[in-house]
């Protein structure tokens, strides 16, 4: 089974939605065997996603650099947690420990870790599956903005193509699984 990364918020957002999605991909990394790998908090969406996964029964390995251990306020429960020196070790370890990507809602910090993640694919240093979990069209603004620098040339159709996308954990989880089997 594969080992999926998720990025997402160490906040909760203003809705309930963004919580339930948390839950809703926690439980189905779970109930499909995949092992999660996050960022290692308790708090916010984070914490959401890997108490579900626990709860489900699967396993969960976070990854935190020392500064942030109490400032995201590290989860001390998880099947495995990694304390790295420092937020580019932190991604590196992520993405070595990874076989596909997806990001939820989140903030700065999450956005940086798509990108950059997304960067690397189109770089060719690796080419496991990413996807946003499109919960309630909060990534609808980027996507639509993503297709635009298609449109004015200055991203190619087949780079845009890598970043999956979908409105349920389910269709996502689908999606990559048709690309780690290779079918």
């Amino acid at each position: 089974m594969a080992r999926i990364c998720v990025y997402l918020g160490s906040r909760e957002g203003n809705t309930p939605v963004f919580r339930h999605a948390a839950n809703a991909l926690g439980t189905a990394i779970a109930n499909r065997g995949h092992t999660l790998v996050y960022g290692g908090a308790r708090i916010g969406l984070m914490g959401q996603l890997a108490n579900a996964t626990l709860e489900a029964g699967g396993k969960v390995i976070g990854v935190m650099p020392d500064h942030l251990v109490e400032r995201e306020q590290a989860h001390f429960g998880l099947t495995e947690l990694l304390r790295v020196p420092n937020m580019h070790e932190r991604k590196a370890t992520m993405a070595a420990n990874a076989d596909a990507f997806i990001a939820l809602p989140g903030g700065i910090g999450t956005f940086e870790e798509l990108f950059e993640i997304w960067t690397w694919g189109y770089l060719g240093l690796h080419d496991k599956p990413m996807g946003l979990l499109d919960t309630d069209g909060f990534y609808a603004p980027l996507l639509t903005f993503l297709d635009s620098t298609v449109s004015h040339g200055f991203l190619v159709q087949t780079t845009r193509d890598m970043l999956m996308d979908a409105p349920t954990p389910n269709q996502l989880l689908d999606a990559l699984e048709v690309q780690l089997n290779g079918t």
